[in-house]
C-alpha cells in the first residue's frame, strides 16, 4: 500500500519556492504519494500573526506537516503545543509536525546551513564573521556558525533591538566574546577585518531585489554566503564574485533543511545528494 502525505508551506511571497518540487521529486523516488501546497499569507491578505490559525486549520484539513518560512518562523511559536530542543533554543520554527491534536515545532534551518557550509566552503577561515539579519533564519545560521567553531560573529540588523537580543542569547549559549552587535555604521569597519560575510535577510529574493549593503564594502579577502536561493545567483553573490570573493549560494541550505524536514514528515531517509541534483534540474527548467 502506497503511503500518502499532504504537506504545506506557510509564508509570504512564496510563489517562487522550490520546496514543492524538491519534496515531491524525492517522494517520487521512494514511491510515496506526496502533495506539497503553498499557503501564501500575502495572497490571502493575512498578517504573520495568522500563522497559528493557519497551522490549526491545516491540521483540521488533514495536512501531515508544514514548513514555515519568512515572516512566520517566530510568530507561529506561541500557537504550537511543543518545540523540539533545537527550535526551543533558537526561538524559531521552520517545520511543524502533527501528533494527533498536537502541533510540534522543529528547526532544520541551522543544520541545513551547517551541512551546506561544510560542503561548499570546507576550508573557509572563520575567525571573524559578519552576519546581516537577526530574524528567524538569522538565529539559526548564527547558531550554526558558532557551533561550527566561528571565533567571533558580528550581527547587524535593520532592527537593532532584534540584533541585540540575538547577540545576548548567543553569548549566553556560547560564551562571552563570541557574538557582538554592529550598527549600520559599524558594518563597514567590521567587514574590513572579517574573514566572511553571511547574508540572512530577504533582500535579493525574487520579490525583494537589490543588495543588502553597498558593494564597495566587499573585498577579495572575504568569503560570502547567501541564504537566498531564488534566484541562486543573487546580486550580492554576483558583486562578491566580481571582486574575487569565494561564494556560497542558498541552494545547499534549502536542500539540506528540506531533507531533514522530509525525514520528519515521512520517517523515510532522503538522499541529499540526489536532492541537490533535483535542485539543479529544477532551476535549469
Amino acid at each position: 500500500m502506497t503511503s500518502s502525505y499532504l504537506i504545506g508551506l506557510i509564508g509570504a511571497g512564496i510563489g517562487p519556492s522550490l520546496s514543492p518540487a524538491l519534496h515531491e521529486r524525492e517522494a517520487d523516488h521512494h514511491g510515496l504519494r506526496y502533495l506539497y501546497r503553498l499557503i501564501d499569507i500575502t495572497e490571502a491578505g493575512l498578517a504573520p500573526e495568522a500563522a497559528g490559525e493557519l497551522v490549526r486549520t491545516a491540521r483540521r484539513l488533514g495536512f501531515d506537516g508544514l514548513n514555515i518560512t519568512h515572516p512566520c518562523k517566530q510568530t507561529v511559536i506561541p500557537h504550537l503545543d511543543e518545540l523540539s530542543p533545537d527550535a526551543a533554543v533558537l526561538g524559531a520554527v521552520n517545520t511543524v509536525t502533527f501528533d494527533g491534536d498536537r502541533a510540534i515545532g522543529h528547526n532544520t534551518d541551522w543544520i541545513g546551513f551547517a551541512e551546506s557550509f561544510a560542503r561548499g566552503l570546507p576550508d573557509a577561515v572563520t575567525h571573524r564573521i559578519v552576519q546581516l539579519g537577526a530574524g528567524g533564519a538569522g538565529a539559526a545560521i548564527a547558531h550554526a556558525l558558532l557551533t561550527l567553531g566561528a571565533d567571533r560573529l558580528t550581527i547587524a540588523d535593520t532592527d537593532p533591538v532584534k540584533a541585540r537580543s540575538l547577540t545576548e542569547e548567543l553569548t549566553a549559549r556560547f560564551g562571552s566574546g563570541r557574538a557582538a552587535v554592529a550598527d549600520t555604521d559599524g558594518v563597514a569597519s567590521s567587514l574590513a577585518e572579517a574573514d566572511g560575510l553571511v547574508h540572512a535577510t530577504p533582500t535579493g529574493m525574487a520579490h525583494h531585489p537589490g543588495l543588502p549593503l553597498p558593494a564597495d564594502l566587499l573585498h577579495p579577502g572575504l568569503w560570502v554566503a547567501d541564504i537566498v536561493y531564488r534566484p541562486l545567483e543573487t546580486e550580492l553573490l554576483r558583486a562578491a564574485r566580481a571582486v574575487g570573493c569565494r561564494t556560497l549560494d542558498g541552494g545547499g541550505m534549502v536542500v539540506h533543511q528540506a531533507a531533514h524536514a522530509f525525514r520528519l514528515f515521512t520517517g523515510v531517509e532522503p538522499d541529499a545528494e540526489r536532492m541537490l541534483g533535483h535542485l539543479t534540474e529544477i532551476i535549469a527548467f
